[in-house]
């Protein structure tokens, strides 16, 4: 029996999906896109998942594209070619759209597609011998489909460092460029990571999911126009239970301590 490219299990209020493929460093070929599709659907609409998590088996979290894959495009035509872009694009958007964190957990190495996906979370964990890298222009390719993600988080002179040198960097350097949120320790990485999930999934639902719309509506918008975004967010989290429970508590201590 086939072991599934993508294993699921839901804990703690964590839906952790892990790419398994490991005996090819967790390559994606199209089944493993689909299946992380689906997956991301199914913790959009489980209301005990407060948090998603992107790890791989073995090795590696994702080492690119499938070999196979590869090949296989050499013989399709531009319209076969764009149709099968778009089935990448389609796993960012929804990533991008799922307003619930969503956090990457990276150890070895994260090249093309496979930084490409961590790149589209809004968390990148990283353990500290981790590498990251954008390495298709090597073979006369464009990591075309991560740009619009990449260039918001790191800015245009380093997207374009990254995608026109292809040059690997260190978990280190990722995190100073933005591509990594935060770099631990080997000896302590899963512990390091649980305890971030644990504290990230305690927020309120409702301010998280409220956070993260906002937060990437922004780049498409003018200053005034986010400002009025902001204000509409603003009023929609005063509206939410989970607000108005965490001012009444806020209120109760602060006059219990002699506040005003």
């Amino acid at each position: 029996m086939n072991e599934p490219v993508l294993l699921s299990a839901v804990a703690d209020g964590a839906a952790t999906l892990t790419l398994n493929r490991p005996e090819k460093r967790n390559v994606l070929n199209g089944a493993l896109v689909q299946a992380l599709k689906d997956a991301l659907a199914r913790a959009g609409a489980d209301a005990a998942v407060r948090v998603v998590v992107l790890r791989g088996a073995g090795k590696d979290f994702c080492a690119g594209a499938d070999l196979a894959e590869l090949d296989r495009i050499q013989q399709m035509s531009f319209e076969e070619n764009l149709a099968d872009a778009r089935g990448l694009g389609a796993l960012f958007v929804a990533l991008r759209e799922l307003r619930k964190p969503t956090v990457a957990v990276v150890h070895g190495r994260a090249l093309a597609g496979g930084c490409g996906l961590a790149t589209a979370c809004d968390v990148v964990l990283a353990r500290s011998d981790a590498e990251f890298g954008y390495p298709e222009v090597h073979l006369g390719f464009v990591p075309a489909m991560v740009m619009a993600i990449l260039v918001r988080k790191v800015g245009e002179g380093r997207a374009f460092e990254l995608a026109a040198r292809g040059q690997r960097v260190s978990a280190d350097d990722a995190r100073d460029m933005g591509l990594a949120t935060h770099v631990y320790a080997v000896p302590s990485f899963e512990e390091d990571v649980a305890r971030y999930l644990r504290d990230l999934g305690s927020r309120p639902a409702s301010a998280l999911s409220l956070i993260k719309g906002l937060l990437y509506e922004l780049g498409d918008l003018g200053f005034e126009d986010g400002i009025e975004r902001g204000a509409r967010v603003n009023a929609e989290a005063r509206m939410t239970q989970a607000c108005r429970e965490g001012v009444r508590a806020f209120l109760d201590r602060a006059r219990g301590n002699g506040g005003s």
